[in-house]
């Protein structure tokens, strides 16, 4: 029978036992078991799955935060986090601090995401960007000389652009700058820098010249206030959806969202019941607060990685 299905179950004097056993001794269990941070685009999906799973496991509580993926990293990598959100994949300096660490971990994917590009409503001039015209605005050496729209294209207003993006603990500024600038954390820094997706929201709505990227949940949450461009990368506009991202064709700016779990916290029942129940609601969850759900045959995938990396039950010794 299930650990946590038998925990809620049992009568209140088992319950107690199973309490007192969590918790390594007969002294109070800490409540903040499970702890999760990292990226603020999986963010959403991680916290969907918190509130869930703590209306059915209610003795237990999962914080989760936000700090970027980068400071997420540098927290997992020593130990401090048991799940770590990361909107890009681990670096090799990350890997590197793992292994001196002796993290083990497991990489999962459980969504997909498109990089929105968006606008103030205001903004009339411009239903499309090139990834050439991204570039040309986002380079490090463009922030002397790309300061207005025309500056851009000279069919468009004199109106001063005023940028606005993650931070650089983030993913997505990595992920950005890697496939718009052609290095990873190349960008110019005179933009309005923030980890928080929802300020960047209110810098656009407040300026009629902003232009700003980030992932698409935070479009689709603030979609009557912002204006969605399509991104052309040669071969046509397009405009991020389920289907354009999933299928590849919304170019460079489609990727994949991860959780890095460390396998020493599988040892632990709070954690590997949290992360059974993230694979098993990630498509739905994913779904509700504006990604793309992964494949199936990604979601058996997961399945199966984590299954075989949860601890195997202990034997019983015969006489």
């Amino acid at each position: 029978m299930d650990f946590l299905f038998f925990l809620r179950r049992s009568s209140a004097l088992v319950m107690l036992a199973a309490l007192l056993a969590l918790s390594g001794c007969g002294g109070n269990r800490t409540t903040e078991s499970i702890r999760v941070d990292g990226s603020s685009t999986v963010f959403p999906i991680s916290m969907a799955v918190a509130e869930d799973f703590r209306t059915d496991h209610p003795d237990f509580k999962v914080p989760v935060r936000a700090s970027g993926t980068g400071s997420g990293m540098k927290q997992f990598s020593v130990g401090k986090i048991d799940v770590c959100n990361a909107s890009r994949y681990m670096t090799d300096t990350e890997k590197a601090a793992c292994e001196m660490n002796e993290v083990e971990y497991l990489e999962i994917p459980v969504a997909f995401d498109g990089l929105a590009i968006v606008v103030n409503p205001q903004n009339d001039w411009c239903e499309c960007i090139t990834v050439e015209q991204l570039k040309s605005i986002w380079r490090p050496e463009s922030d002397d000389t790309i300061t207005k729209w025309s500056d851009v294209n000279p069919d468009w207003p004199d109106e001063e652009l005023k940028l606005y993006g993650p931070g650089t603990d983030s993913g997505t500024f990595d992920y950005f700058t890697e496939v718009i600038c052609g290095e990873a954390r190349a960008s110019r820094p005179d933009y309005t820098a923030s980890e928080n997706d929802n300020a960047l929201v209110r810098g656009v709505v407040a300026d009629k010249g902003a232009l700003c990227y980030f992932g698409i949940a935070y479009y689709a949450e603030n979609k009557e206030d912002l204006k969605l461009l399509g991104v052309d990368d040669g071969d046509g506009c397009v405009k991020p959806s389920e289907v354009t991202v999933r299928d590849g064709s919304y170019k460079p700016l489609s990727r994949p969202l991860f959780i890095y779990v460390n396998k020493n916290s599988l040892k632990r029942p709070e954690v590997a019941e949290f992360v059974k129940f993230y694979l098993a609601n990630a498509a739905r969850l994913s779904a509700e607060v504006g990604y793309v759900p992964v494949t199936d045959e990604l979601a058996a995938a997961n399945d199966k990685l984590l299954t075989e990396s949860l601890p195997k039950p202990a034997v019983p010794e015969t006489n």
